[in-house]
């Protein structure tokens, strides 16, 4: 399974980025896909999941009310709107794939894309 991750970009502080993560043909029909982001010097956080089988989708206390995960399984995509963008959320961005997820928000994965830079700063 391969997935690109596209998006990323330098934002102003309350500023929006969409990220892109397509994964490969069929994919989505067997993987949940998440996000999660790494910071210089910290740790990898899962911040949002989306599930194959049903519409459940999760996100971390520090996203919630902001981040958006939407799927498209026609373009083979998963989207991750963020909104009211804060220098806290600078990081690389990840897409994942893994069997399953729920509100734990596991951080391992089978698969990983290569990851793309949000830089919010004025």
């Amino acid at each position: 399974v391969q997935l690109v991750e596209s998006g990323g970009g330098l934002v102003q502080p309350g500023g929006s980025l969409r990220l892109s993560c397509v994964v490969s043909s069929g994919a989505l029909d067997f993987y949940a896909i998440g996000w999660f982001r790494q910071a210089p010097g910290k740790e990898r956080e899962g911040i949002s999941c989306a599930n194959t089988h049903d519409t459940a989708t999760y996100y971390s206390d520090s996203v919630k009310g902001r981040f958006t995960i939407s799927r498209d399984n026609a373009k083979n995509t998963v989207y991750l709107q963020m909104n009211e963008l804060k220098p806290g959320d600078t990081a690389v961005y990840i897409c994942g794939a893994r069997p399953w997820c729920d509100s734990t928000l596991p951080t391992r994965a089978d698969y990983w894309g290569q990851g793309t830079q949000v830089t919010v700063s004025s």
